[in-house]
């Protein structure tokens, strides 16, 4: 179905071809600078899902969908890393992710390899590697969904290039493993379905390619994906057209480099950050593609048979992903840009097939991946800076979970007012200290937390006020004995009162106006406290308790008013 190779060929080293190693190196690099941005990295958002309530291999756990996918190969290998190397780090899945963006790479190099030749299938796997509008899918390893979709699905349809029964068998193979990993294997199936469509010869004898792996699916959906969550809606389907063209656009200018830098602002938002679309030039690309299209229609060549697997494998994405619409799923999201970005590339080169490129074009598209490599580690590396972000909240919010053990209500979730990060809401403090007593702990020890950024430091303070939890109400009348261990912080002094856990601590407020208690424990002092109280009235007292934990660090309570405010220590306060 492919043609042959037709760009010029480079020399040959020690027996590889020129742009052979320099694939090579090119993977090699990919892989080591995809680990350096993650090696510190701990488990993100949806992730903490499989491990909180997917952990047992039951075929409830591993066939339930998430959200609207089948997610049976990512379970299992979650399950399966768990077992292995536990949860004190997430090293292994990183590696792994690593590898199936590797490999994707690799056999989309084949693929466009055998319609433009080496050079040309060089310069799009560059794009591919270094992807940077696709950070969350090259640096977040629950994404392996769609990798090993794409990586399958890629292997399935080179196999069926073969046109011989033990390829189709293969293929077969790979397109069921691709539908299992993601509903990405979809678009797949229908690719393979038009690619054995097309072939004048024993369609129906290789059906069962297609077939088998359809009727798996089938037979998925009906047991369990049919409760699966669903946006599907007549509004959706009637504005498909638009989010096809919208998504070509966006993936054909994510892939070129176009799109403006998504960490300015987005990143702030939290999870699924679109990269966002650049009309001016995104527009421009895509109408380029079409323009090549229809001359390629009409022109002498006409267009390969390799061609419509690629259109209906393109198509499909955007279509399916447009039905299912719902606010957070625009086709510039991040998520969406990686296997848009390869259906693209695959679709341009398949209608390139069979054409010679000259030197001079050769040259010219070597130069636009060369520029479009800069803006994409910029964005990479950036989207790691937040990743990176969210790994110190994770993990100063998971200790502050354990630190609060002793006390804490088993259906405390790390919500996002509480946790600082949207990204945590499938942590729920009984099911993570099961977890954790099983297969070890991804926080941080108290002295690691001490250490930790300042960010980390100061959400831990507010998870452990909601954790513990801390009580703070109006005190009785002091009984005429003089409560032990009395500190007064006078105004303007900023003075702060050590504060051991446990016990029960007095704070009286001399007659005046209002007072504000100030609390923190591994934050920062200065002026920004992670807890401030409301206002309490002059001459008032109010009793403060903070629950005893194994954590030998205390608390430091300071006041910010225009009178004296006396602290008492009650005996073990």
């Amino acid at each position: 179905m492919g043609g042959a190779p037709k760009s010029p060929e480079g020399p040959r080293l020690r027996g590889m071809s020129l742009p052979g190693g320099l694939l090579l190196a090119m993977i090699a690099l990919a892989g080591g600078l995809i680990l350096e941005l993650t090696w510190e990295m701990t488990f993100y958002q949806d992730t903490w899902a499989l491990l909180m309530t997917r952990r047992d291999p039951s075929i409830d756990s591993v066939l339930s969908p998430h959200n609207e996918h089948i997610a049976v190969f990512p379970v299992l290998i979650e399950q399966a890393l768990v077992r292995v190397f536990g949860m004190a780090s997430a090293r292994p899945e990183y590696v792994l992710s690593a590898i199936g963006l590797l490999g994707s790479a690799a056999l989309f190099f084949v693929y466009v390899r055998r319609r433009v030749g080496d050079w040309l299938a060089l310069f799009a796997v560059s794009l591919v590697l270094f992807l940077g509008p696709a950070w969350e899918v090259l640096l977040w390893p629950f994404e392996i969904g769609f990798v090993g979709s794409v990586f399958f699905g890629l292997a399935a349809l080179l196999l069926l290039e073969r046109c011989d029964r033990p390829g189709d068998v293969a293929a077969g193979a790979c397109l069921t493993l691709s539908v299992g990993f993601s509903s990405l294997g979809i678009p797949f199936l229908v690719a393979a379905a038009v690619a054995i469509g097309i072939e004048r010869e024993h369609r129906l004898a290789r059906a069962y390619v297609v077939a088998i792996p359809a009727l798996l699916f089938a037979a998925w959906y009906v047991g369990w994906g049919r409760d699966a969550e669903s946006h599907f809606s007549i509004a959706n389907v009637l504005d498909a057209p638009t989010y096809a063209v919208e998504g070509l656009a966006a993936n054909a200018g994510s892939a070129l480099g176009l799109n403006p830098d998504p960490t300015s602002e987005a990143l702030g938002r939290g999870p699924n950050v679109e990269p966002g679309l650049n009309p001016a030039w995104d527009y421009l690309v895509a109408a380029l593609i079409v323009v090549a299209l229809v001359l390629r229609r009409i022109g002498g060549g006409g267009l390969s048979r390799c061609f419509w697997p690629a259109a209906a494998l393109a198509l499909t994405n955007w279509l399916l992903t447009a039905f299912n619409y719902f606010p957070g799923r625009e086709p510039t999201n991040s998520r969406y840009q990686y296997a848009g970005a390869i259906f693209t590339l695959m679709l341009v080169a398949s209608l390139f097939d069979g054409l010679q490129a000259k030197l001079r074009t050769v040259l010219a598209l070597g130069a636009v991946a060369v520029l479009a490599l800069v803006p994409h580690v910029v964005v990479l590396v950036r989207g790691a800076e937040f990743l990176e972000e969210q790994s110190v909240l994770a993990r100063a919010d998971t200790a502050a979970i354990e630190i609060a053990s002793g006390t804490i209500d088993p259906g405390f979730q790390l919500t996002a007012d509480v946790a600082g990060t949207p990204t945590l809401p499938n942590i729920y403090a009984g099911e993570y200290l099961e977890a954790t007593a099983e297969y070890g702990s991804p926080a941080y020890s108290p002295a690691e937390l001490r250490a930790a950024p300042h960010d980390g430091r100061f959400q831990a303070d507010i998870v452990l006020a909601y954790a513990l939890p801390l009580d703070i109400s109006p005190a009785g009348r002091s009984e005429g004995s003089v409560p032990l261990d009395c500190k007064a912080i006078r105004p303007g002094s900023g003075r702060e009162i050590a504060i051991a856990p446990g016990g029960r601590i007095r704070i009286e407020v001399a007659p005046g106006s209002p007072a504000v208690f100030l609390l923190r424990r591994f934050a920062d002092g200065g002026d920004d406290y992670p807890l401030r109280s409301d206002g309490y009235a002059g001459g008032s007292a109010t009793e403060l308790k903070i629950p005893a934990d194994d954590v030998g660090v205390p608390w430091r309570l300071g006041a910010e008013a225009d009178q004296v405010v006396r602290v008492c220590l009650s005996p073990g306060g």
